[in-house]
């Protein structure tokens, strides 16, 4: 028929797309103040349409943006512009993680899997998610009137089924919670907010895994001086801790006679946080190969936690200033 390819899409399409969405299509039409779009090379791919539920808001956002690492290309110490949006790139990490797909399965408006995956692996090997992640938390503390480092924690640990994609030498079995996988062990502040996350299989004891989680906690927060835990902890790990790391763990227990659930002073704060990991599908089961892959899932899953509380621009309402 001779038609014109583009024309055809015109008259095709153009009924189907909102004004915004046209926008967006049309080549330069928006720009981005993201780093690779200001400093790098992703100019040529334009700027995406936000259409899913876990995709940031322009309000989350903006006070996303400024707590983001600087990649170590813009300081001139190596690497080369990236070429794709760090906000693009934030999404396809946050959607993969809330919906549980593959990284094959990421959906076609995002870069290609590959690049998702590239973008995703640096973060975790160059320690950025951590440093993102420790911004948003201290930004996070500031605005609910709390300093910066915390006083005190509380930890707990979770057992996860294990998919076929963990190894074998990675997983093992909890005997008393009748799962086989892996346990990832939080140590978390007064809010709720991680402050460390160390995963193991789930057939390695509390207490043994609450060394290296103390001990991590101690290396990064060095104003932490009191811990709350369950009985799980009890025993020798109390006085190790006094002796060699100069924490008071105290272990919080049930009272006598009480069955069934009960909400307990301190644990609760770390139970709320297991329960909100288990909002995001990719945390339901553990699909990670590495053990530490889980670790910056859990740190990522914070992160869209953090990114939205801040954007809401007030307080959780919840809190308890029962703690600094």
């Amino acid at each position: 028929m001779g038609a014109n390819p583009n024309g055809l899409f015109q008259e095709t399409l153009l009924p189907q797309l909102c004004a915004s969405e046209l926008a967006a299509s049309n080549a330069g039409s928006l720009s981005c103040d993201c780093i690779a779009h200001t400093y790098g090379n992703a100019a040529d791919h334009g700027v995406r349409v936000r259409r899913y539920p876990s995709d940031m808001t322009d309000a989350e956002w903006a006070v996303i943006r400024p707590l983001l690492p600087v990649p170590a290309w813009l300081e001139g110490r190596g690497g080369q512009p990236e070429g794709y949006c760090h906000r693009i790139m934030l999404d396809a990490v946050r959607y993969l993680l809330d919906n549980g797909v593959k990284w094959r399965a990421v959906p076609a408006d995002f870069p290609a899997w590959t690049a998702v995956y590239a973008f995703f692996r640096r973060w975790r090997h160059q320690g950025l998610i951590a440093e993102f992640h420790h911004r948003l938390r201290a930004r996070v503390r500031v605005v609910e009137g709390r300093d910066t480092e915390p006083t005190a924690a509380v930890i707990d640990s979770q057992s996860l089924r294990a998919a076929d994609t963990v190894g074998a030498a990675s997983r093992g079995w909890d005997q008393g919670k009748k799962v086989g996988g892996r346990k990832r062990h939080l140590a978390v502040d007064c809010t709720g907010l991680l402050l460390v996350v160390h995963v193991t299989s789930a057939s390695v004891q509390d207490r043994d895994a609450a060394s290296p989680l103390l001990q991590q906690l101690r290396d990064l927060h060095r104003k932490t001086a009191v811990v709350w835990a369950d009985a799980g902890y009890a025993g020798r790990l109390v006085a190790w801790a006094s002796d060699t790391l100069r924490l008071t763990l105290t272990i919080v227990r049930r009272s006598e006679g009480q069955k069934g659930f009960v909400v307990l002073p301190r644990r609760w704060v770390v139970e709320r946080t297991l329960a909100w990991l288990m909002h995001r599908r990719r945390l339901v089961r553990d699909y990670e190969r590495l053990p530490d892959t889980h670790e910056a899932m859990v740190m990522w899953s914070m992160t869209m936690i953090m990114g939205r509380r801040l954007a809401r621009g007030r307080p959780h309402s919840h809190e308890r200033r029962s703690c600094p």
